[in-house]
């Protein structure tokens, strides 16, 4: 039986956890990576990707370590010395981690191209974000053309962003209606028990569930 397949970028959080959601939905079977690059919460987050490859059923579940990002530095999440915000700032925020997304997608592809997969999905999003230069939509077109410039003439990938443009709300809601087990998800830049509530990231969680009248289901501080 020839399944439709795809790889599914799965960091543990809510946004890639819905995403992964909509791929199953859609039809595909999935395989899921997850990159573990010294971020702060890198525990948490791989016990929830596990959690999550799990609840999908994924063909595959493969953990790659980037510890390279943190040896570069420069980020929020992974140096402690720098201070993130607890509040909305201008600008390009110190959580982000230069190149990131493409470091990452490349792996994605490789993976994808080995496999015989047709979709990347990746729940990047640039609405309720944070404010990174690789989540813009340019960003996401330009590595379309480089995934087909640089895999096997017969190779096709789609790179799929279906939370591209969709709202910390709107992504909740989705994930409520296609029963994505948010339980299993984690959002906080800083702490691996109990959230923060204050960090960039929690906070746009918390007003996404907010915003949809229901409760968070995991621990905040």
């Amino acid at each position: 039986m020839n399944h439709r397949t795809a790889v599914v970028l799965l960091s543990g959080g809510m946004d890639s956890a819905v995403c992964a959601s909509i791929a199953q939905n859609e039809g595909f079977t999935l395989y899921v990576l997850h990159v573990g690059y010294g971020q702060r919460t890198s525990k948490k987050e791989r016990e929830c990707a596990e959690e999550l490859a799990s609840f999908y059923d994924a063909l595959d579940f493969r953990v790659i370590p980037l510890d390279f990002l943190k040896e570069i530095g420069e980020s929020g999440l992974t140096d402690e010395s720098i201070t993130l915000p607890v509040e909305e700032t201008e600008g390009i925020p110190p959580s982000y981690v230069p190149f990131r997304n493409s470091i990452i997608l490349s792996l994605a592809t490789a993976w994808a191209e080995v496999v015989g997969a047709e979709a990347i999905f990746y729940g990047a999003n640039f609405i309720d974000f944070s404010g990174y230069p690789d989540c813009r939509p340019q960003y996401f077109e330009a590595f379309q053309k480089l995934i087909e410039a640089g895999t096997k003439d017969d190779t096709v990938i789609v790179l799929r962003t279906p939370l591209a443009s969709l709202s910390k709300a709107d992504i909740v809601k989705k994930g409520l209606e296609l029963g994505t087990p948010f339980e299993s998800t984690w959002s906080c830049y800083t702490e691996n028990e109990k959230a923060c509530g204050v960090c960039d990231s929690c906070r746009l969680r918390l007003k996404g569930f907010r915003e949809n009248g229901v409760t968070d289901p995991i621990s905040y501080r």
